[in-house]
């Protein structure tokens, strides 16, 4: 593992380092007479301290494979309430192939997603049902339909609607996906759509056999708020669905540069135990998450390399786990595309809320200039020549500059 590490005033970066890799496996705060000569096997080891850079390695033997909590409660558990430090991120984690190999990874990744779609060669076009809650379900439905006849490939619910009153999810599933149906008959195009499942673990579990047996391909999981043993469950249940990651709460735990832990390291355990799509950021639009953090990421998802603070550390594959769709959301618009393209490559999902919706011409007609946002990347055409002749992508462009 890799800290960044503040120790409290009077105690030394190395001494704090110490009493992190003892908190953090067979040490306590003193002494004790219960210790046994056999166990200094098992303890960690720091081998770097350089400033505010740590860097501490775990015997594999502290950890029970396939369990993801118990891994966490380790490495990244009482050591933030520490006295000895006063600020402590966990930066990056390098697994072992042992602890790799037990666990499932994605079921479908990057290439199972295309195939599902039958999209070869183009980043996937997404968009998030707005407003993103209070929508009574047939006009959720509709706002669905017309994302898809306007040429989106993926619609999901955002993350905060899961069964409310006014939207119930059974209701919710069965006639979005009944516009999906139509939708498709109508473009000869596949759609998706992803339900959100988030709940308690079986009521989720109960949620996402309803999505299977109703004909939906996909399911989406809000993987902080849910909690890691839940996405698990959904993993290891092995619907035969994709398994859509959103990150809803992650600021908490990640936006605060001195404390907390990095998106890459969530990225690496969402991978691990096998969601197959994650939102990763945009290096554009509202969200926080700058350009550098933003690739760190999704080349860590994608390529199926280890990473860590952008520079390649181990050039080998994850033990034939499947590399994971990375997702780009919050705040785009299409005039956004070229330049997401640019940075992060084409096997990306580009889901765009308010710069979809909020188009003048409507939904459908935000959609449509989506889809030739993409479209003009992939032919090499500047956006802007492109629009002169696709009147949707001009407007958008027009309406997008102006704010």
């Amino acid at each position: 593992c890799d800290f960044y590490m503040e120790p409290e005033r009077g105690i030394t970066p190395k001494r704090a380092a110490e009493y992190t890799a003892a908190e953090s496996s067979t040490g306590t705060w003193t002494d004790v007479h219960t210790s046994k000569p056999y166990m200094r096997k098992l303890s960690a080891k720091v081998f770097h301290v350089k400033g505010t850079d740590v860097k501490i390695a775990y015997p594999q033997e502290l950890f029970e494979p396939g369990n993801m909590p118990q891994i966490l409660s380790s490495i990244a558990g009482n050591i933030y309430g520490m006295k000895a430090v006063r600020n402590l991120r966990l930066e990056d984690i390098r697994f072992t192939k042992k602890l790799i190999r037990s666990f499932r990874g994605p079921k479908y990744g990057i290439k199972g997603v295309r195939k599902v779609l039958g999209v070869k060669n183009r980043p996937l076009v997404g968009t998030i049902v707005k407003p993103k809650i209070g929508l009574r379900t047939s006009d959720h439905a509709r706002v669905a339909y017309e994302a898809w006849r306007g040429g989106c490939d993926i619609v999901k619910d955002d993350e905060n609607l899961t069964s409310q009153a006014f939207n119930p999810f059974e209701k919710r599933v069965k006639q979005t996906l009944k516009m999906r149906d139509r939708a498709e008959r109508e473009t000869g195009e596949r759609k998706v759509y992803m339900p959100n499942v988030t709940a308690e673990t079986q009521e989720m579990l109960r949620r996402a056999k309803f999505v299977k047996k109703s004909g939906g391909r996909y399911v989406m999981i809000d993987i902080i708020t849910c909690g890691w043993s839940a996405v698990q469950s959904l993993r290891n249940m092995d619907l035969d669905v994709v398994i859509h990651a959103h990150r809803a709460m992650h600021g908490a735990l990640t936006r605060n540069k001195k404390h907390g832990i990095t998106m890459l390291a969530i990225a690496k355990i969402a991978r691990l135990i096998g969601v197959d799509q994650l939102h990763i950021g945009t290096a554009v639009g509202k969200m926080e998450g700058g350009p550098r953090e933003v690739e760190e990421i999704e080349h860590e998802i994608e390529d199926s390399f280890i990473r860590g603070n952008g520079i390649d550390i181990l050039t080998q594959k994850w033990y034939g786990k499947r590399p994971v769709f990375a997702v780009c959301s919050g705040g785009l618009q299409p005039g956004h595309v070229p330049r997401l393209v640019k940075l992060l490559g084409k096997d990306i999902i580009i889901q765009m809320g308010g710069g979809i919706h909020g188009h003048p011409g409507g939904t459908r007609a935000g959609a449509t200039a989506a889809r030739q946002a993409v479209e003009a990347v992939m032919k090499g055409a500047p956006a802007k020549q492109y629009a002169k002749t696709h009147r949707e992508l001009e407007q958008a462009l027009a309406f997008w500059n102006r704010k």
